[in-house]
């Protein structure tokens, strides 16, 4: 008996190692936002921006996104959603201090991956989110990649109330340190990507006909989903083989396909951890 459990637990443990690479996000902190086209989920970063993350999750639990649009697509730059002409009434809209950074906490959760970054000291991951850090100033902060979601404000540093943007082009880092970034896009960027953009020559970016912008339908917190409704979704571990092995070769560019090798530096934006969706 013995002999035939330690044999199962060898055939399984690969399959044990592999959960590992994975992990599964909190639904408390996960925000489904059903679009005309398609479903988006994000993923609060609260460690990060809690401030941000309060108020985002008090304006999706009291309905104040449903029905509103995105109203400022620019083309490979970003995707702003919320009520253009502040006519929806909220108790949950008050304006935020500006949480651009975050102090390097005692038990740091940074795991470094390039160094240095052509915008910052360092990169790496903090809790499967794109960051930098600056041992100098101890400062940690998340990038503005792909994806990326964070409050639109005026010029005034502590003026973000509700609306906020998604990044959907190249990695627009000039925002960094200079935004509060609070979450990501962890599923359906794809349905982002298909929004209505504005005109090319507009350079505000905003869309002037209402009946041209694409509307959020509703956005609901996961955990007040039922679980029938809920994507069981995983994402990568960035001390994963499978990531670390991919971090490597960006690298080194190992490929034949490759003649110029680059000088081992890389953009951790176009090395974002990946998701998965498991089978109910």
């Amino acid at each position: 008996m013995k002999y035939g459990y330690l044999v199962s637990l060898i055939l399984f443990a690969p399959l044990l190692f592999a959960q590992d690479e994975w992990r599964t996000p909190d639904p408390n902190n996960l925000v489904y936002l059903y679009l005309e086209t398609g479903t988006v989920v994000i993923e609060l970063a609260p460690t990060m921006a809690p401030l941000h993350v309060n108020q985002f999750k008090s304006l999706v639990d009291e309905g104040y996104y449903d029905g509103l649009d995105f109203y400022r697509v620019i083309d490979g730059f970003v995707a702003q959603a919320g009520d253009l002409i502040k006519q929806r009434a909220s108790t949950n809209d008050s304006p935020l201090k500006a949480e651009f950074t975050r102090s390097i906490p005692a038990k740091d959760d940074f795991i470094a991956v390039q160094s240095p970054d052509f915008m910052a000291p360092e990169t790496g991951f903090i809790q499967g989110f794109a960051a930098g850090r600056d041992l100098k100033t101890q400062e940690e902060w998340l990038l503005h990649c792909p994806g990326n979601v964070a409050m639109a404000r005026s010029n005034e540093k502590d003026s973000a109330t509700s609306d906020f943007y998604i990044v959907i082009g190249q990695a627009t880092r000039h925002l960094d340190r200079n935004m509060s970034s609070f979450a990501r896009v962890i599923y359906g960027m794809p349905a982002i990507q298909a929004l209505q953009r504005a005109d090319f020559n507009n350079a505000s970016g905003v869309i002037d006909e209402p009946i041209k912008r694409s509307k959020i339908i509703r956005a609901k917190l996961a955990s007040q989903l039922p679980l029938a409704q809920q994507l069981q979704l995983q994402v990568q571990e960035p001390t994963s083989t499978a990531v670390q092995q991919r971090l490597a070769k960006a690298k080194t560019l190992d490929s034949e396909f490759f003649h110029f090798k680059g000088n081992g530096n890389l953009d951790l934006c176009y090395y974002q951890l990946k998701t998965r969706v498991q089978d109910n």
